[in-house]
C-alpha cells in the first residue's frame, strides 16, 4: 500500500493532493522551483524538497530532478496533477520503471489517447461522432493552408500532444493560416516538449462539454457525470459547471456513452476526461481525452459526493472504484478560476505579490487555493491562484451565491480576473432565462461589459533564491537562501554569487523601470521575450507586430508604438519585467 506520495506539481493543485493525501492517511511530499520556495504547497506539505531551478524546463519538467527526489525521500508514488509531466507516456513509465506506484493511468492508455490522433482513431473505431481532421501531424503552415482551402474555414490547429488550451490556434482567415500554426508550434514546444501540431474543423461558436471518467484496475469504468466549460477566454476556460445545463436527454447519453467506449477500448485507468464540441444546430463532435485529473474536477466532486483525487489513490493501491454506476447530480456546482490576468488590459497575465488574499466563506462555497497573502506570483508559471467552487440545489441557487462569494473575494497587489467573473454572474445568456447563449468565443464575440484596468504590481524581485555552499562537520551541504532575507545570510549569498559561485538564479532582468518617450518599445508584460519579428534596423509601421512575449504559458503581441526604425535593446530569450524597454523606434 502508498505510505509517502510525490507530487510533481505546484500550486493549487499541489494543496489539493497534499489535502488528499492526508485525508487518505498518506505523507506528500512537495517539490518546488527557486520562484516557489515559499508557497503555500511547500508549506502545506509534509516534506518540501528543492528542484534548484527556475525554469520549468530545469524544475517540474526535469524528470530526472523529479527521480532524484523520490528516492531521496523515500517516496513510493508519484501524483503528477495536471499540466507539466502528467500526459507524458515516458514519465509515467519511468516512475513504474523506478519501482514506484504511478498514480494515473497506464503509460499506454496516455499515449494512445494523449496522442490526439491516435484518439480520433480510437473515437472512430467506436462510433464517436467526429468532424474532418488531418490523418496527422502536418509538417508546415503550408500543410495546413492546403487543409483550410479544401475543407473551409475555421480550422482548429491543435498540438498533437498537449492540452488544455496550449498550442491551440483558430483560423478564421487564409492569411493568418501559416502564422498561427508556426505560434501553435511555439507554444507547444514550449509547453510540453513537442510541436507536433494537427489541423481538424472548427465547429463556429460551439459549446464545450466534456464527461468526467473514472476507472480502475479491475475493467470497471465509470461516467460520474458531464460539465459544461464553454466561458473561454483564448482557448482557455474561465467557469466551469455541473451537470452541463440546457442538454437534452438524448445528448448527454450520446456524451456518456461516447466516454465510456473510449475509456474502455484504450485500457483507461484512473481519472479522464473526455470533450466534445456541441454545435449550435445540435451536431456532437469528439475533441480529446485529457488523461490526468481536471482544472475542474471540483465541480463533480460537489455534484457526485466522490473525492476524485482520494479516488485516484485507491485505484493506485489496486482497490476497486468505491461507485459501481453514474450517480444522480446532488444540485448543481460552479467554479470561478481566479488567474493572475487583468481583463482590462485583454487578460493580460500579471505576476507579483499578492498584498491581501481574503477569499469568501459560507454555505455553498468552496475555496481551493494555491496562494495566500503575501504569496508570490512567479511569471514562470500557469497565471491560475485559486478556484472558487459554488454549490446549491439548483443552478438559480448556485449563482445567487456565486454573486454573494465573489462581491466578497478580495485581493490586493496584483490584477486578477474577478471583475471579469463578477460581471459574468448577471450576463443574459449566461444565466440562460431566455436560453443559454455562451459559447466558446462568446467572451471575444458577445461579452460587452467594459472592465476598468487593474494597477500594474510591482516588479518581483529576479532571484527569489541564491544558492551557497557550507561545509558541516566537513561535509558540503547546498544552502539556499532568500533573496530578500537581511542580515549576514543575504551578504553571504550575494557575495557567493559575485563570487562565480553556484548560484541558479541567472542573471538580472533589464531594468523595469517605465522608458518614457515616443517611440520606446515597452514589455507589455513580466515575462520572456520569444523573439522579434523584425529585425533591428528595418523600417515599421505603428501598430505592427515586432515581437513576441510569453508570461504565464501565454503569448502576446509587442507592437510598434509609432512608425521609424526600430533598434532593439534586448535578446530573445530574456526575462523582463513589465514596462522594461525593449527597443526603439527611431525617425
Amino acid at each position: 500500500m502508498i505510505r509517502k506520495v510525490l507530487i510533481a506539481n505546484r500550486g493549487e493543485i499541489a494543496v489539493r493532493i497534499a489535502r488528499a493525501c492526508a485525508d487518505y492517511g498518506v505523507r506528500s511530499i512537495a517539490v518546488y522551483a527557486d520562484d516557489d520556495a515559499d508557497a503555500l504547497h511547500v508549506r502545506l506539505a509534509d516534506e518540501a524538497w528543492a528542484l534548484e531551478g527556475r525554469r520549468p524546463a530545469e524544475t517540474y519538467l526535469d524528470i530526472d530532478k523529479l527521480l532524484a527526489v523520490a528516492k531521496r525521500s523515500g517516496a513510493d508514488a508519484v501524483h503528477p496533477g495536471y499540466g507539466f509531466l502528467s500526459e507524458r507516456a515516458e514519465f509515467a513509465r519511468a516512475v513504474i520503471e523506478a519501482g514506484l506506484a504511478w498514480v494515473g493511468p497506464p503509460p499506454e492508455a496516455i499515449e494512445a489517447l494523449g496522442d490526439k490522433v491516435a484518439a480520433r482513431r480510437i473515437a472512430q473505431a467506436v462510433g464517436a461522432p467526429l468532424v474532418a481532421g488531418t490523418e496527422g501531424p502536418v509538417a508546415s503552415g503550408a500543410e495546413a493552408l492546403a487543409f483550410a482551402e479544401t475543407h473551409g474555414l475555421p480550422i482548429a490547429i491543435k498540438a498533437a500532444f498537449g492540452g488544455g488550451g496550449r498550442g491551440l490556434k483558430v483560423a478564421w482567415r487564409l492569411d493568418e493560416v501559416a502564422e498561427l500554426y508556426e505560434s501553435a508550434v511555439r507554444e507547444a514546444t514550449a509547453a510540453f516538449g513537442r510541436g507536433e501540431c494537427f489541423i481538424e474543423q472548427f465547429l463556429d461558436r460551439p459549446r464545450h462539454i466534456e464527461a468526467q471518467v473514472i476507472a480502475d484496475s479491475h475493467g470497471r469504468v465509470v461516467v460520474l457525470g458531464d460539465r459544461d466549460c464553454s466561458l473561454q477566454r483564448r482557448n482557455q476556460k474561465l467557469v466551469e459547471e455541473a451537470p452541463a445545463p440546457f442538454l437534452s436527454d438524448e445528448q448527454r447519453v450520446r456524451i456518456h456513452q461516447a466516454a465510456r467506449d473510449i475509456c474502455a477500448r484504450a485500457g483507461y485507468v484512473s481519472a479522464g476526461t473526455v470533450e466534445f464540441l456541441l454545435a449550435r444546430d445540435g451536431r456532437i463532435s469528439f475533441l480529446e481525452v485529457n488523461t490526468r485529473l481536471q482544472v475542474e474536477h471540483p465541480v463533480t466532486e460537489e455534484t457526485s459526493g466522490l473525492d476524485l483525487v482520494v479516488e485516484q489513490l485507491r485505484i493506485a493501491d489496486g482497490l476497486p472504484l468505491s461507485i459501481e454506476s453514474t450517480p444522480a447530480p446532488r444540485g448543481h456546482s460552479l467554479e470561478f478560476r481566479i488567474n493572475a490576468e487583468d481583463p482590462g488590459r485583454g487578460y493580460l497575465p500579471t505576476p507579483g505579490l499578492i498584498a491581501r488574499f481574503a477569499p469568501p466563506s459560507g454555505p455553498g462555497v468552496r475555496i481551493d487555493s494555491g496562494v495566500a497573502s503575501g504569496s508570490r506570483v512567479p511569471g514562470m508559471f500557469d497565471s491560475l491562484l485559486a478556484k472558487l467552487i459554488v454549490s446549491g440545489s439548483t443552478r438559480e441557487q448556485a449563482l445567487a451565491r456565486a454573486r454573494r462569494a465573489l462581491r466578497e473575494f478580495e485581493i490586493e497587489g496584483v490584477a486578477s480576473v474577478l471583475p471579469f467573473h463578477r460581471a459574468v454572474v448577471d450576463q443574459a445568456g449566461f444565466i440562460g432565462q431566455q436560453g443559454f447563449g455562451v459559447h466558446t468565443r462568446w467572451i471575444e464575440t458577445e461579452f460587452s461589459v467594459d472592465l476598468a484596468d487593474s494597477p500594474r504590481p510591482l516588479p518581483q524581485d529576479a532571484a527569489p533564491v541564491r544558492r551557497t555552499f557550507v561545509e558541516i562537520d566537513g561535509r558540503r551541504v547546498s544552502l539556499g537562501l532568500p533573496a530578500d532575507m537581511l542580515g549576514a545570510g543575504a551578504a553571504l549569498a550575494a557575495g557567493f554569487a559575485t563570487d562565480g559561485g553556484a548560484s541558479d538564479a541567472g542573471d538580472p532582468p533589464p531594468d523595469a523601470v517605465p522608458q518614457a518617450g515616443r517611440g520606446a518599445v515597452t514589455a507589455p508584460i513580466t515575462g520572456t521575450l520569444l523573439s522579434w519579428q523584425i529585425q533591428t534596423g528595418a523600417t515599421v509601421e505603428e501598430g505592427q507586430v515586432l515581437a513576441v512575449m510569453e508570461a504565464m504559458k501565454m503569448e502576446t503581441q509587442v507592437l510598434a508604438p509609432a512608425a521609424g526604425v526600430l533598434r532593439q535593446e534586448a535578446a530573445p530569450g530574456a526575462f523582463v519585467e513589465a514596462d522594461a524597454l525593449l527597443g526603439r523606434i527611431e525617425g
